[in-house]
């Protein structure tokens, strides 16, 4: 199998394999993570975070013609939401807007909706509100955050990438990571109600 035909395969298994219950921000370790190396590599240690990230991607490469404009809009409220929560400012719910995002974005993704660019650049970045707010209590100091975002913004540049080979390959492949993501955002939600 030529690596243009592998790639993309392996991101629809990195997806799927998303659909499971390790989640980045259990808030046992809050506010224990600084420096911008661990920043950078934070975004990848949760799956639930990894799975969205890669999925604003594809479905930007998938379903728009300004491919950066969502992710862009994911990494700046992204920022926001970690700047407020290291202010102190708990947002409601952060952890089933997670979920939801999860299962939104999944949607979107399975389903391939063209929503106007700015729509779909403003509903990510409410999601990535919650995102940042969840991460920003676990990492300390304004490194850490450059860090987290510029890896946020390199899996939102993973997932275009994903997305654009899926595009020349298959429609149903960045359906079934769609569906991936929406079922891990699903699981997500449960464990959050029957915990």
């Amino acid at each position: 199998m030529s690596h243009r035909k592998l790639l993309p395969l392996l991101g629809a298994a990195t997806l799927a394999a998303a659909a499971s219950s390790a989640f980045a921000h259990t808030g046992a370790d809050a506010v224990s993570h600084h420096g911008f190396v661990t920043g950078f590599l934070h975004p990848l240690t949760g799956l639930d975070h990894l799975a969205a990230m890669l999925a604003v991607g594809v479905w930007s490469a998938t379903t728009t013609r300004r491919l950066w404009r969502a992710p862009l809009a994911f990494a700046a409220l992204l920022f926001v939401g970690a700047v407020l929560a290291q202010a102190g400012l708990a947002l409601p719910a952060t952890e089933p807007m997670i979920a939801a995002s999860m299962l939104v974005l999944g949607l979107l993704l399975a389903a391939q909706v063209r929503l106007p660019e700015v729509a779909g650049a403003a509903l990510v970045g409410a999601f990535a509100l919650f995102h940042g707010a969840a991460h920003g209590q676990e990492l300390a100091g304004s490194a850490a955050l450059v860090g987290m975002v510029l890896g946020t913004a390199a899996l939102h540049a993973t997932g275009i990438a994903l997305g654009l080979g899926f595009r020349r390959l298959s429609v149903w492949m960045p359906r079934a990571a769609g569906a991936a993501v929406a079922l891990m955002g699903l699981h997500m939600g449960w464990s959050l109600l029957a915990g």
